[in-house]
């Protein structure tokens, strides 16, 4: 996402951050399976694990969750701010999986389709972010 808003020179105007909504890895880098299949495609991750904080929800205007699960979990997290929660596969055709999986206990195929999956959507979802943020 944030290759397509520095390539769309939007990036003064739009803040991109990743967290969860575990404490698993708090701290550390993607894992080294999905850095190597990002890198194969030229892209570099470079943000630690962090948690969702409750601030996030006033300091974002978007937060999209990879599952339902997650998704549930914002939603629980803050209630009042529920229309600025998404699913990823919101931004995806029916062709896709609704949820974006989990490839950490799987081969790195998981991590191929994981990617596969962000690149299909994050182009749709910068083009509702663009027209939200005025024209360029």
């Amino acid at each position: 996402m944030r290759q397509l808003v520095d390539e769309r020179d939007l990036s003064d105007r739009i803040q991109i951050d990743s967290a969860g909504t575990s404490s698993y890895h708090l701290g550390k880098p993607a894992d080294q399976r999905m850095r190597s299949a990002a890198q194969e495609r030229g892209l570099q991750l470079t943000s630690r694990s962090r948690m969702v904080a409750h601030r996030d929800f006033s300091e974002f205007d978007l937060i999209v969750a990879m599952d339902r699960d997650n998704y549930r979990e914002l939603m629980r997290m803050c209630e009042r701010f529920g229309g600025k929660v998404r699913l990823m596969s919101d931004y995806l055709d029916d062709s896709w999986p609704r949820d974006v999986p989990d490839p950490y206990y799987g081969g790195s195929e998981g991590f191929e389709e994981v990617l596969d999956m962000l690149q299909a959507a994050c182009p749709r979802l910068l083009d509702e972010l663009q027209g939200n943020c005025g024209p360029s």
